[in-house]
């Protein structure tokens, strides 16, 4: 006689054959537990608070990710030197040049657009930018960035994770991890995509070898921002009855198997699922929101682009105001090829300046006006900048050596610049400032030690600083 009591283990095509239509029950059993018993005796949720390691400055962060790597000489570090060499070969102006992507090496291009500076703090910003220009005393541009890899896949791997291989958890799945969320209706980590998923893919947004409860949420312009949000039954109780057929399969199977993270985990998420089916068309329910906010964002824009991203930017604000701990916002399509111009960079990034310029300017107003901003980390950055040379006629190659980024709010001193790169933008000279230290001082800023925040996988400790890292203490109000 066969007995299934006898069953040790299966695989999770087996689990998932044998239990996958009862997740649901077993989500909505914890909900009516939590109900009914108070949060005191609810079941563990990994998404639950969790105290800082000390107090924080920031609560949230907002991650405006721009995919293909700005160009840092024709955005916020000027260099004076490219216009008086313009045209020269960069061999003999420059000297010893780094191995480029597609070996294409142009003459030194000077930037085809005007230097400006601006606000009390007189920080040097193109004309690409006229809209945030007007920030520059709220902005913390770091001119002295450096990454490892010179190609998108695995630059945005260690951009995103600490890492350059596929696979390891993503710093908002990490900032889940260490902090959870104040918000049991949403995910903790939510992507707003505005239609351009990172070279390297989902991974980018993973949780690795963290419980899959702290992944990240991709989250689709328009209306139906997730598949299926909206309930088919007729009602709620009707919803909740057919899950409840399946209640005691659940049950029996959880004895059986015990402790599981993908089950646990999968149980959380089918969990926050049955939530966000209330949340989430709230969240993304703009019509409560003023014109005149919607006219500072940009909807009424002429160019499709910057609607997009408007609309990323105010339901970025909109998910602070309900707690969620970290969203990310990616770039929309139809501007060319990102922000990687290895031709046409006039046009391209003009595109590019042209779709976030506006949006960006008008979250950083909207975050003050609210009083979120000095709890809120904003963060701007590409993978990687460019050289100050061309590659063919009119574009700029990859450049890992230096390029630039900005922070703002959360904790962040407003008005300055930190470290520098060459005369040429082509190398740091001055406070060079690695993807480590950048995650490190993001999770200081949210109240995290950095080595602290570690994960027991494969018998050692691991963390999103791997054993670099360094808070960049200078940076910090």
């Amino acid at each position: 006689m066969h007995c299934r009591h006898f069953l040790r283990s299966m695989t999770r095509r087996q689990m998932l054959e044998t239990c996958a239509n009862g997740f649901g029950m077993v989500a909505l059993a914890a909900l009516l537990a939590e109900e009914a018993r108070g949060d005191k005796t609810a079941p563990k949720n990994p998404l639950a608070p969790k105290p800082p390691h000390f107090e924080p400055k920031a609560k949230n962060v907002i991650f405006l990710y721009m995919d293909g790597g700005p160009s840092q000489v024709d955005t916020f570090d000027y260099k004076p030197m490219l216009a008086r060499h313009d045209g020269k070969d960069p061999r003999q102006a420059i000297g010893r040049l780094e191995p480029t992507q597609f070996n294409n090496v142009g003459r030194v291009m000077r930037s085809p657009w005007k230097f400006k500076q601006y606000g009390q703090s007189g920080i040097w910003v193109s004309d690409l930018f006229p809209y945030l220009a007007r920030h520059v005393d709220n902005l913390c541009v770091i001119k002295s960035m450096v990454s490892k890899f010179q190609e998108h896949t695995f630059a945005n791997y260690f951009l995103h994770t600490g890492s350059g291989l596929q696979g390891r958890p993503s710093m908002g799945a990490w900032v889940g991890y260490g902090l959870g969320t104040e918000n049991r209706n949403l995910p903790g980590f939510i992507v707003l995509n505005g239609g351009l998923i990172p070279p390297g893919g989902l991974d980018n947004f993973g949780n690795g070898f963290l419980p899959a409860a702290y992944q990240g949420s991709v989250f689709n312009p328009g209306d139906q921002p997730v598949p299926n949000i909206n309930r088919r039954e007729a009602s709620d109780s009707l919803q909740r009855n057919k899950l409840a057929l399946l209640r005691s399969l659940d049950e029996e199977f959880l004895k059986q198997s015990g402790r599981e993270d993908k089950l646990e985990s999968a149980i959380a998420n089918y969990e926050t699922a049955y939530r966000m089916q209330m949340a989430v068309p709230e969240v993304m329910d703009l019509s409560r929101e003023t014109k005149a906010t919607k006219k500072l964002y940009g909807f009424e824009a002429s160019y499709p682009q910057t609607r997009i991203f408007a609309r990323q930017c105010l339901l970025a604000r909109r998910l602070v105001e309900r707690g969620v701990r970290f969203i990310e916002l990616t770039c929309p399509g139809g501007n060319g090829d990102r922000w990687d111009q290895h031709s046409n960079l006039k046009d391209g990034h003009e595109k590019n300046c042209r779709t976030v310029d506006q949006p960006i300017a008008a979250l950083l107003t909207d975050l003050q006006v609210r009083g979120l901003f000095d709890s809120t980390l904003v963060i701007w950055s590409g993978e990687f900048g460019r050289t100050p040379f061309a590659q063919g006629r009119n574009g700029r190659d990859h450049n890992p050596t230096a390029f630039s980024c900005w922070l703002a709010g959360g904790g962040v001193k407003g008005g300055i610049s930190y470290g520098e790169s060459d005369e040429w933008g082509y190398r740091v000279v001055q406070n060079r400032v690695e993807i480590h230290d950048l995650h490190a001082t993001m999770l200081h800023l949210l109240g995290l030690d950095h080595t602290k925040t570690t994960f027991r996988f494969s018998s050692r400790d691991m963390r999103l600083t791997d054993v670099h890292g360094h808070v960049i203490k200078e940076i910090l109000a």
